[in-house]
């Protein structure tokens, strides 16, 4: 049976790799997500925090305010938590909306997020994050 609190702490991380990544705060979103599983679709794990920071940085175009201009928004969260083992997990949509100079707001990649968690000295912390994009739109402002 899981707690609100454990509920709450592991929400509060799923919306942290939201911010940090709308932030362009790629070394922040590898230092959250470490150490941690991140998948892309089908693709490799990528195996830790400077390299999830180093994939930010080379594969999403940050503008002149030092963001991606995007905003993710995370709903639909399903948790299923075993406080006494000290495990989670969580399934979620996401949409990533966009706005740039020239290229007006509009949803541009939605999909799905799978999740694993781990209670470590107290504190909820991701240890699997596979992403799988399932709709897409018009990406051409956010790839480099």
């Amino acid at each position: 049976m899981a707690s609100h609190s454990s509920e709450r702490n592991i929400e509060n991380s799923i919306g942290t790799h939201a911010f940090l990544a709308d932030d362009g705060d790629f070394d922040g979103l590898g230092a959250l997500l470490d150490p941690c599983d991140f998948a892309l679709g089908s693709g490799p794990a990528i195996p830790g925090k400077d390299a999830i920071a180093k994939f930010g940085r080379e594969s999403l175009h940050v503008f002149d305010d030092g963001t991606p201009r995007t905003r993710h928004v995370t709903t639909n969260i399903i948790f299923e938590v075993d406080d006494g083992a000290g495990v989670a997990r969580s399934r979620s949509y996401s949409t990533v909306f966009q706005a740039a100079p020239d290229f007006p707001l509009q949803p541009i990649a939605c999909g799905r997020y799978r999740d694993r968690f781990a209670r470590i000295d107290g504190s909820w912390h991701f240890t699997e994050r596979s992403v799988q994009t399932v709709l897409v739109g018009d990406l051409t402002h956010q790839r480099r």
